[in-house]
């Protein structure tokens, strides 16, 4: 397993390299604090432990698929991570990694197999290193995922003592034949949201200009949302991979393509699991965005509809069913802990009217737009 740690110099320029501001003991400390929580991710498929240059993976049981193919993902968790730096509460986001590089795997029908994170900081602080890694081992863990590597560097000079940034990429396999997708998309097919838990990890660029033109700090009281907003800001991402496998287990051929709402919003990431030739309305009506979105919209000054692009607005992902299997997969992920809700249909052709986006991200897909007003009449 590739060390969680920061560069080893020799012990000719260590005095100078500690000089520089880069602290290796304290490096090595974070590494002792970590080892318990990386290795619970572990099975027997991973080789080697806490230390070497690379993770090490038995892909044998790869064996056993006729034609396996990989999936691969990276992301990170933006500007979110400076709400935990400013409360100084890091337990949270190593779950929000998991969630952004993971559940991209699982939208291809993939189940992970690995993967490794990336911390650079401007100070090691041990106990706040473990606590980070101890968030994406916990989540590793509840999706399935081995943590077989990973890298903190100290980058004195360029990050604030207090600064950090974490990466990740993790690995899947899926069967080539089981592989999820907008081929597999028809006309007729049912539309489900899945909601999130929060803003998940997605548009912090925005959230924090809008409390910071409204002067609200983060240990300020949100009265509406009963708790203080920096903690109301830190919600966790909600983790789908390892529900939605199983419900791909349940329901077999009947789920056909998902999409994992992230950057870009509602109508974009759905756009990029339909094929071209196919539009969809997602009906607002058919749920109530949560109060932190309310609230945040409200500060702003600005509709909910505004925000459609860059924030959830209370759904973390879109599950694309045979019709018949929509009832089906909404009880499945109900006894999951997910609600789940039909909120549109798959139609041929292409739309009549304007406000449809249409693909993203250089995939160029279906057609979608928001349609009617949200639950509660909130405009």
């Amino acid at each position: 397993m590739a060390s969680e740690s920061a560069p080893s110099p020799s012990s000719a320029s260590s005095s100078t390299y500690s000089e520089a501001g880069v602290d290796t003991a304290a490096g090595d400390l974070a590494v002792e604090l970590m080892k318990s929580s990386v290795r619970a991710t572990q099975g027997p498929e991973v080789l080697g432990g806490v230390g070497g240059f690379a993770g090490m993976f038995d892909a044998s049981a790869l064996k056993a698929y006729e034609r396996p193919l990989l999936a691969s993902s990276t992301d990170g968790v933006g500007t979110k991570v400076a709400i935990a730096q400013a409360i100084d509460k890091h337990d949270t986001i190593g779950q929000d990694l998991v969630g952004m590089v993971v559940d991209d795997i699982v939208v291809m029908g993939a189940k992970p197999l690995f993967m490794t994170d990336y911390i650079a900081c401007g100070k090691v602080v041990p106990e706040r290193i473990a606590d980070i890694v101890r968030g994406i081992a916990d989540a590793c863990t509840a999706t399935g995922t081995a943590l077989v590597g990973g890298e903190t560097a100290e980058h004195p000079g360029l990050l604030g003592p207090d600064d950090y940034d974490v990466a990740g990429a993790a690995t899947g396999v899926v069967e080539a034949d089981r592989m999820l997708g907008a081929h597999l998309v028809q006309p007729g097919d049912a539309i489900l949201a899945l909601a999130s838990s929060g803003i998940h990890s997605n548009g912090y660029s925005l959230v924090r200009h809008v409390l910071k033109n409204a002067g609200i700090g983060y240990s300020d009281r949100a009265d509406d949302l009963a708790t203080s907003w920096g903690e109301a800001l830190l919600e966790p991402t909600r983790l789908y991979t390892s529900p939605l496998l199983r419900l791909i287990d349940q329901l077999g051929s009947g789920v056909h393509s998902l999409s994992h709402v992230t950057g870009g919003g509602i109508a974009a990431n759905l756009a990029r699991v339909l094929p071209q030739g196919t539009w969809a309305d997602v009906d607002r009506s058919t749920w109530s965005p949560s109060p932190v979105f309310r609230t945040l919209s409200d500060i702003a000054g600005t509709t909910l509809e505004q925000a459609e692009g860059t924030w959830n607005l209370g759904i973390g992902f879109f599950a694309v069913v045979a019709p018949e299997a929509a009832g089906a997969a909404i009880s499945a992920l109900a006894a999951e802990g997910i609600p789940a809700w039909q909120a549109g249909v798959v139609e041929a052709g292409t739309p009549s009217s304007a406000g449809y986006e249409q693909g993203a991200k250089g995939v160029d897909g279906g057609a979608v737009r928001l349609v009617g007003t949200y639950a509660d009449g909130a405009k």
